[in-house]
């Protein structure tokens, strides 16, 4: 089976410091994954670079085969790559139906017409819906979003992500700031989308519950470059692993 996402020596620096350092890795179709490390171990940075956010400096990043260093963002959702931020990308003053029913009609091409098709619409309407239903907000879908609470606001950021039907989607920090009960809710709605959306997965995160509990595979960052990438009991009886993140009473 062919890699869905492939990574080969990607670099980039600010200044004189480098933020990446020859990352190299591949996600395989399917899978659900994390990436872990210190504060200021590139891993956001990393995340910007595949989908188009940054440039990269060096190195190559490849998706569904084709080379996509230098293709702007748009071009790279639009074949199949979603994304979430630490801090959720909402528009804070429409309703949490049109933030999704928006992203929705610009999968199916209909945001640059004036004269919507009705049956269009009817069709983002049915699918922002869904949407939210697999979210469990369906219930606040006439809310306006500023009005969410703080994980409610993070799930919706998901659902305009899953709105344009990725294929492989790529969550950044989505237990960020969140109460443990939180957390243990997210871990498990991460792990159904997973499986509802038929998704490829890969996500940051800081809590060790959430990372040991449901990626296939870790990948560990340390000042740029991938120190260790296994299973979750190889990273965690990885010595390196050890002394540069986890920590001994881990």
């Amino acid at each position: 089976m062919k890699s869905i996402l492939q990574l080969h020596s990607v670099e980039k620096a600010f200044g004189g410091l480098k933020v990446t350092d020859k990352v190299s890795f591949s996600v395989m179709p399917g899978e659900i994954s994390a990436i872990i490390g210190p504060n200021g171990a590139g891993k956001t940075t990393l995340f910007n670079q595949i989908t188009g956010h940054l440039l990269s400096d060096g190195g190559a990043i490849y998706f569904k085969g084709e080379n996509v260093v230098g293709r702007p963002p748009q071009q790279i959702v639009a074949r199949g790559v979603g994304r979430s931020f630490q801090i959720a990308s909402i528009f804070p003053e429409e309703s949490v139906l049109d933030n999704v029913r928006v992203a929705c009609l610009s999968k199916l091409g209909q945001t640059r017409k004036y004269w919507r098709s009705v049956l269009d619409f009817q069709q983002a309407t049915d699918d922002a819906y869904s949407i939210l239903a697999s979210l469990g907000l369906a219930d606040q879908a006439l809310r306006q979003a500023f009005e969410l609470a703080h994980g409610d606001q993070k799930l919706l950021d998901i659902g305009i992500a899953l709105a344009l039907k990725p294929t492989l989607l790529l969550l950044d920090e989505p237990t960020a700031g969140m109460s443990p009960d939180e957390r243990h809710q997210m871990r498990v709605l991460i792990k159904k989308l997973w499986k509802e959306f038929e998704l490829t997965l890969v996500f940051i995160e800081h809590d060790m519950d959430m990372v040991f509990g449901i990626a296939e595979k870790v990948r560990v960052l340390a000042q740029g470059a991938l120190l260790a990438e296994g299973t979750p009991e190889e990273i965690r009886a990885d010595k390196q692993v050890i002394t540069a993140y986890l920590g001994e009473d881990f």
